[in-house]
């Protein structure tokens, strides 16, 4: 039966990989060679590297590309981190990878994204590792599916994996974006606040796509409170395999990670927990009339539907709704909000008066009158 809770989840620093703040998991898209990773963990070693990471096995989208070495690679892993005494960790995408991993001794696992939105095969993974003592990672599903990134965890849970994590590497969408995978951190951070014993980190090398946007999306994710990154480096990104592009050099990477903030979740200054908690006083009365004014607009949109059900109108008026849209951006602006914040606001003002038109429409006299 499932946990709700994850009660009970070992805390991150005592899974035995050090306690680096933040939690770092860094290596190549892929092993590609034994010189290759053995190559990069000596640059790694005694850097604050919790994991080396390396793929072995590759779920790529075109079968003419690069699927992984296949199980060779896990020696290679394996001795490159022993010999610089770096932990080592392995995407695992069916049962048998699972066993081929613990034969070789690999020291901890992940998940993912692909093999995430698959519960069968999600639950035939967990079922093998039931009474193993290894640490699991789960990647969020390709699409933005909270529930079915928790019942992944949960299936791990329920096979007694204690030391258990979570990564955020973005979403799949078709909407054209900067982004490989776009962020939507509302999703991890809601993860985060129903399972706070769960340890989330952060692939920025997914999210973004680019090498470019690595370092400002780790320092989001610090900011965000997440407990450590998992990032793609390699000796030289240009001759990777797979996934070049968001590949950071070793000397780039720990640059990167020298340059992070890394910000306390709490601070013991009384002055200051006085003063931010009269500001967050004044948000609470703020949001509560937010929360009224939303109220009497729903009211008003209401009443428009009664009227527009009188006179046979249709609920969707489109050239009102453009007016909304381009007088409020402008005002918006003009008050120091981003476009997109004010868009989406509105879109969630429009659909919620819709709602309340639609149930003025639909309702019939009887049920008018009763109310």
């Amino acid at each position: 039966m499932s946990n709700k809770n994850l009660s009970g989840l070992i805390p991150l620093d005592s899974w035995g990989f050090g306690n680096g703040n933040p939690f770092i998991i860094a290596g190549p898209c892929g092993v590609e060679s034994e010189k290759q990773i053995t190559e990069l963990a000596h640059k790694l070693k005694g850097k604050t590297i919790n994991l080396l990471r390396g793929g072995i096995w590759k779920p790529r989208t075109r079968p003419d590309s690069f699927q992984g070495i296949g199980e060779e690679g896990l020696l290679w892993l394996k001795a490159a981190g022993l010999e610089n005494g770096l932990p080592v960790i392995v995407e695992v995408a069916h049962p048998r990878h699972v066993e081929q991993a613990l034969s070789v001794g690999i020291d901890c696992l992940w998940i993912g994204a692909r093999t995430t939105v698959n519960p069968f095969l999600v639950q035939e993974i967990a079922s093998a590792l039931k009474g193993v003592d290894i640490p699991v990672f789960v990647k969020n599903p390709i699409n933005p599916e909270l529930e079915l990134w928790i019942g992944a965890l949960e299936r791990f849970y329920n096979s007694g994996i204690r030391k258990l994590g979570a990564i955020h590497r973005g979403f799949s969408s078709y909407e054209k974006s900067k982004y490989r995978n776009v962020p939507n951190w509302q999703i991890p951070i809601e993860l985060k606040r129903r399972f706070p014993e769960l340890p989330v980190l952060c692939d920025p090398s997914h999210i973004g796509g680019s090498r470019e946007l690595v370092g400002s999306l780790s320092q989001t994710a610090m900011d965000l409170s997440f407990e450590g990154l998992m990032v793609e480096v390699h000796p030289d990104p240009s001759k990777a395999l797979s996934d070049k592009d968001q590949q950071l050099l070793p000397s780039d990477f720990l640059a990167m990670i020298g340059s992070l903030l890394v910000r306390k979740k709490s601070v013991d200054d009384v002055i200051f927990l006085n003063l931010l908690e009269e500001l967050r006083d004044r948000i609470d009365r703020i949001d509560e009339e937010i929360l009224q004014f939303m109220a009497e607009r729903m009211s008003i949109a209401r009443e428009i539907g009664q009227y527009k059900k009188e006179n046979n109108m249709t609920i969707l008026q489109v050239e009102r709704w453009n007016e909304i849209l381009r007088t409020r951006q402008f005002s918006g602006l003009q008050k120091d909000l981003t476009r997109d914040f004010i868009i989406q606001l509105f879109e969630k003002i429009h659909d919620e008066s819709i709602f309340h038109q639609t149930q003025v429409m639909n309702s019939s006299e009887t049920q008018k009158e009763k109310h």
